[in-house]
């Protein structure tokens, strides 16, 4: 359709953008500076949030935001009786009657309208939710592929949708994970997609986080920094618990500062008084990201002692342990999950088992009366950080990957750019062949036309 931009592929995000999913953002500009043009679809509308002053006006011009429920309704319902939608659309809304999760084949209808108007038919989605569900009615109904990251607890918890993880897995293109702790957990459960299982890294603007070497003089306290939301699996009570073992068996000087807000708030502060470390440790409430950067330079040690939630859920990659590092900083966490792809035991940092306040507690004494081993970790965790976090680096991971496993949009310009992906254009051609040679052997065309409608 002349005048319209030649998009890439689609974003689909549950919200976009928003406060506690900045790598997204990050994700999304990068691709941009790189020269790729995604179509980008929020399905809740986040104006509510103050985001002006965080996120450019441009990149929220960016955004197609869905409209509300009854007006998505009625939109779809229009194009029911105009004929203008996929017939598994129409059979799909007849069937589906009041069965749980409806509301993700209207986004799909909707979505997959805009994306046949622009001529793109891939999609990606972040976390294994509602918008990586949309994206497997955008493939059930128009033949679009997708993919998704998988990231934590939306991995780790059960779920009582009618579709499932399992389901997102059998019909993605390509499952992209964020450690290779659960790239792994990923292949053991789902081994007959193991071969679709890629890792890619969050990635942080390394630039963002000023970097020094934190030698000369040490501080009269020392600051130890944890930064995060107020609940469970942050493990924030288990430091509480760390810093009062901490006061008897370090005699220095030293202060611990908690960033964050949420539900745990009032039971994190009944906690401090009632260990009687209020002296130490201070609750700062929630801080913007210049502020975090700025508390992070003047800090000394960077800690966040993950843990296993009761109902399963835990932490996997936390992007602030990656912050700390690019920052500088030593970090102590715990063995869980990715996290000891990020701090690697006694050279970026320290690690403890989780749930074990004791072993946390003689692990910040040992960085606190340790100056200069803190600087060489800092500097260790910076190098790593910059060697395997760094935003530019991640968001090529990704684009090679959706271009390899999905169908994304040539680009002869991309591939001047970017002579290194010419391999992940061929294996996606190949791949096409492959499943068109399928369809033709099982006498399937229906199932592909519609993509191809798309594509032309």
């Amino acid at each position: 359709m002349p005048g319209l931009p030649r998009y890439h592929f689609a974003y689909v995000f549950e919200r976009f953008p928003t406060f506690t999913q900045t790598f997204c953002v990050r994700e999304v500009n990068e691709l941009r500076r790189m020269g790729i043009r995604p179509l980008v679809f929020s399905i809740r509308d986040t104006s509510e949030e103050s985001l002006e002053e965080h996120f450019p006006r441009e990149l929220k011009e960016l955004v197609h935001v869905l409209p509300p429920r009854n007006e998505l309704v009625e939109r779809v319902d229009e194009w029911k009786k105009q004929g203008a939608l996929p017939k598994k659309a129409v059979l799909t809304l007849r069937h589906w009657g009041e069965r749980g999760d409806k509301n993700r084949v209207y986004e799909a209808i909707y979505i997959g309208m805009k994306m046949r108007e622009h001529r793109v038919c891939h999609a990606h989605s972040h976390f294994a939710g509602i918008g990586a569900r949309c994206c497997y009615w955008l493939k059930n109904l128009y033949g679009s592929s997708f993919s998704f990251t998988g990231h934590a607890n939306d991995l780790f918890e059960p779920t009582d949708f009618p579709v499932k993880l399992e389901d997102l897995m059998g019909e993605a293109a390509v499952v992209v994970t964020v450690s290779d702790y659960t790239a792994t957990w990923l292949g053991e459960r789902f081994s007959r997609q193991s071969n679709k299982i890629r890792r890619v890294y969050n990635g942080i603007d390394m630039l963002s986080f000023p970097f020094e070497a934190r030698s000369g003089k040490p501080a009269d306290q020392p600051l130890v920094v944890s930064v995060g939301r107020l609940i469970e699996k942050k493990g924030f009570d288990d430091l509480v618990r760390a810093v009062a073992r901490l006061k008897e068996i370090y005699r220095s000087p030293f202060r611990v500062l908690i960033v964050g807000d949420g539900p745990m708030e009032q039971e994190l502060e009944q906690l401090i008084e009632q260990l009687e470390c209020g002296d130490r440790i201070q609750m700062a409430g929630s801080r913007n990201q210049s502020e975090i950067v700025e508390i992070l330079a003047g800090s000394r040690i960077f800690a966040l002692p993950c843990v296993t939630e009761t109902g399963g859920g835990k932490d996997n990659l936390p992007t602030v342990i990656m912050e700390a590092m690019a920052s500088g900083l030593p970090c102590v966490s715990t063995r869980l999950a990715g996290v000891p792809e990020m701090v690697i035991d006694g050279s970026t940092g320290l690690l403890t088992e989780e749930r074990d306040p004791d072993a946390f507690a003689h692990a910040l004494a040992t960085l606190l009366a340790d100056q200069e081993r803190c600087r060489q970790m800092g500097m260790a965790g910076h190098e790593r950080a910059s060697r395997m976090f760094a935003k530019e680096s991640t968001a090529g991971d990704l684009l090679n990957c959706l271009v390899a496993y999905g169908n994304l949009r040539f680009d002869a310009g991309l591939v001047l750019k970017f002579p290194a992906i010419i391999p992940c254009y061929v294996a996606q051609w190949f791949r096409r062949l492959a499943r068109g040679l399928r369809n033709i052997g099982k006498g399937k065309f229906s199932g592909s036309q519609e993509s191809t409608k798309m594509i032309s």
